[in-house]
């Protein structure tokens, strides 16, 4: 174990080439990327598994901050809302119409599984990460619960067993700024290592607010890291380490809108909000991964967590100087995990047999200002089912909407819910014939749900006064009285308390059967099927202040992968092909009485297909050149619901933000003089930002083309560099607030300047 242990976390330190990166001390490219995200580790050549690995070596000559940098660069991998998620093969983290409250792909950060809340503004910076893993495909055998689409798993440099110190100082021309230290070493030789990490980040903002007189994009961050290594020499086949982590972040609100209603947004970059937008998170995770080499051939591990996150969110409703729409939300998760498994490799058989527990606690309290647009058809029909004529009532109505167009609504709810999830997972590969081997697994998951919820909703403006309209008795006032009614039933509907729902419970079989062929010693296919799932859920509606119950929903996998080297492995070429069928799909659904009388409903069914390919080639120690194609189409076959006074069919429409094709490509070059150089592009095609048979008529994602780069000095202790960011400058939109002269818009050309020093 320690013998393993060492290595890997040599691997993972720096020396590996990932994606087309060098080994930084020179002689022959490295060619050996460690694969850990599916329990065993293997090379990325044997991995069939769609897969791209990034190494710190990548992270370091790209200058990557955090790990939206990477995802932008990821085959068949786009953002979301300015980054605040992203799509896996057009397949959201969250979900893909609205519906469901569990996450459709998970980040692992050391083990622990994070909240999707914290994929903005949360602790995933790359300051002394070994190691990003991004899993395309369902990832539900090994993974459990929340990645039918995928994972990505991000891994810690790792404590060594010789004295290392390390720090770098960061500045651009936008006024961010970067201070980051680390250090480790031995306690005991050869028995007890540790290492820690400091990363303090500060932002002043692109967006100007002159009704505050600030900036709505600010960033106030710092993240500590901490990491031993226990390898006890009375007992040499164990193995421990601790990780703990501490990060605060204070920065702008998880969408930072931009006025489109000036002469050139892109270089003035205004937000006229006079509430503030802000998200302020705090995060602590801590994880104890336990080794035991039982003998050469069968070891133990177990893995515990428990990560604590609190994130606290302000926006301002309207975009206005005005108060006409605010809000808080003050969001709570703790989640602990225990894993305990099996790892054999034999001859002929390897593989991974494993029992898996967790629990999450999410308490999530709002306040707001809301406004709530006023149904028109509603009154209308209400005044036709009273004896008005048509005529009539389509008059009063215009009247009655022009005096309250929208309900405005003081809101606060109160909304607890606790996860329990249990597994036993397996998954091997058999040597069947000297080139042929089958791969199979499975994955038996129970679910415990439980949801509470209680709201208290109050009228916040001032109804139409009915003897404005007409005297007493006739067929104006009396319908304004009824209407102002019927207005303060709809706000009064949705207050109320949800007692403690039953204990839902949720089980599934998730199995997974291949074939793997090698043509060649370098050579080799696959062919995969496997089965995703996400569990099903309780169901929060604002309007009528209840919780209701939606099933699993599930996918079959159907994946072909290439893995070839060439050229003595200077240059490698994979690709992945897949197929996906999803059936009993969760969507969000409308019920009729206002925009917040929805609710998960199992309605939607779709397919998805598409391949990537990605390659590398290093012919040298001096220069590699990188590059890799995705292509993404998704539909849905199914999404028609008639419930209540609202009908739709979105069959036929594809999901948002999946981009039919994405692009990269990158190249490095070194000089002996220590000048060392990075140039790399991403490119992605423009994509939906909606869901609905009228997805065309709403403004698209805008295609861009990305170019950075990096140039500078590395000398033996210290190293200097000059960086770019969207080089080109482009411009591009990724989504545009319907109804109001607002957008997200993509970040300006950045230069920067990095420092870098080391013991």
């Amino acid at each position: 174990m320690k013998r393993n242990f060492a290595l890997l976390g040599a691997a993972l330190g720096g020396t590996l080439l990932g994606s087309g990166a060098l080994a930084q001390a020179g002689g022959a490219p490295a060619d050996i990327v460690v694969v850990r995200g599916e329990k065993i580790e293997r090379s990325l050549q044997d991995t069939p598994t769609s897969v791209d690995v990034t190494t710190a070596v990548q992270i370091e000559r790209e200058s990557l901050q955090e790990l939206a940098d990477i995802l932008q660069r990821t085959a068949n991998v786009a953002d979301t809302y300015g980054g605040s998620g992203f799509t896996i093969r057009g397949i959201s983290n969250t979900n893909v119409s609205g519906g469901g409250s569990s996450e459709l792909t998970t980040v692992y950060l050391d083990g622990a599984p994070l909240p999707s809340r914290l994929l903005y503004n949360g602790p995933l910076d790359l300051w002394d990460v070994a190691q990003v893993e991004v899993l395309r495909g369902p990832q539900s055998t090994l993974q459990g619960r929340n990645t039918l689409a995928g994972a990505v798993i991000i891994q810690s440099r790792e404590p060594g067993y010789d004295y290392e110190a390390r720090a770098r100082v960061r500045a651009s021309d936008v006024g961010e700024r970067e201070f980051a230290i680390a250090a480790g070493g031995p306690v005991l030789d050869d028995e007890l290592a540790f290492r820690i990490a400091y990363e303090d980040r500060q932002a002043d903002g692109i967006v100007s607010n002159p009704v505050r007189n600030d900036r709505s994009d600010t960033l106030d961050a710092y993240t500590l890291r901490g990491a031993l290594l226990w390898e006890p020499s009375a007992l040499p086949a164990f193995s421990a380490r601790l990780n703990y982590l501490r990060s605060e972040r204070e920065g702008g609100y998880v969408y930072t809108y931009v006025r489109t209603d000036t002469a050139n947004p892109f270089d003035d970059r205004i937000d006229l909000s006079n509430d503030i937008n802000a998200s302020d998170t705090s995060t602590d995770l801590a994880s104890l991964t336990l080794g035991y080499d039982v003998s050469d051939r069968l070891s133990v591990t177990s893995v515990t967590s428990f990560n604590e996150a609190q994130v606290i969110g302000r926006y301002d409703g309207d975009l206005t100087a005005q108060s006409l729409s605010y809000g808080m939300r003050d969001e709570t998760y703790e989640t602990t995990t225990q894993e305990v498994r099996l790892s054999y490799g034999g001859d002929r058989l390897e593989g991974v047999l494993g029992a898996f527990y967790s629990k999450r606690i999410a308490d999530e309290a709002t306040q707001s200002l809301t406004n709530v647009e006023t149904p028109g058809n509603t009154i209308q029909g209400l005044l036709l089912g009273y004896g008005a004529s048509p005529a009539q009532a389509a008059f009063i109505t215009d009247l009655y909407l022009q005096a309250l167009p929208v309900i405005p609504v003081d809101f606060s709810s109160q909304a607890d819910r606790e996860i329990e999830s249990y597994a036993l997972f397996g998954d091997a590969s058999y040597q069947l014939a000297p080139r042929t081997a089958l791969i199979f697994g499975f994955r038996y998951d129970r679910e415990k749900h439980v949801e509470t919820l209680s709201q208290t909703t109050d009228f916040a403006g001032t109804y139409p006064d009915p003897a404005s309209y007409g005297v007493p008795g006739s067929l104006i006032h009396t319908a304004f009285q009824a209407i102002n009614g019927g207005v303060a039933g709809i706000v009064a509907q949705a207050g109320g308390q949800a007692p403690a729902s039953e204990p839902r419970e949720f089980e599934a079989f998730l199995p997974k059967l291949g074939v793997t062929h090698d043509w060649t010693d370098s050579v080799a296919t696959s062919f995969i099927v496997q089965r995703g799932y996400r569990s099903g859920g309780l169901s929060t509606n604002i309007a009528r202040a209840s919780v209701t119950p939606y099933d699993p929903e599930f996918t079959w996998n159907y994946e072909l992968s290439l893995r070839s080297s060439w050229f003595d492995d200077a240059l490698t070429l994979n690709a992945n092909a897949f197929y996906i069928d999803w059936t009993e799909q969760q969507v969000n659904v409308n019920l009729g009485l206002n925009s917040y009388d929805s609710q998960t409903l199992n309605a939607g069914q779709s397919h998805v297909y598409g391949f990537e390919i990605e390659t590398r080639y290093a012919p040298s120690n001096r220069f590699d050149v990188y590059a890799s194609l995705g292509h993404t189409r998704t539909e849905f076959d199914e999404f028609t619901v008639d419930v209540g006074q609202t009908g739709s069919d979105f069959s036929g429409a594809e999901f948002a933000y999946a981009p039919h094709w994405t692009v990269s490509a990158g190249a490095n070059y070194n000089w002996d003089s220590g000048l060392t150089a990075n140039l790399n592009a991403s490119h992605q095609s423009d994509a939906f930002t909606t869901v609905g048979v009228n997805q065309a008529d709403r403004p698209k994602a805008d295609a861009r083309t990305l170019l950075n780069g990096r140039f500078g000095y590395r000398g033996e202790r210290w190293g200097a560099y000059l960086y770019a960011q969207n080089l080109l400058d482009e411009e591009y939109v990724e989504y545009v607030y319907p109804g109001r002269e607002a957008a997200l818009l993509g970040r300006p050309r950045v230069f920067g300047i990095t420092l870098e020093a080391e013991l």
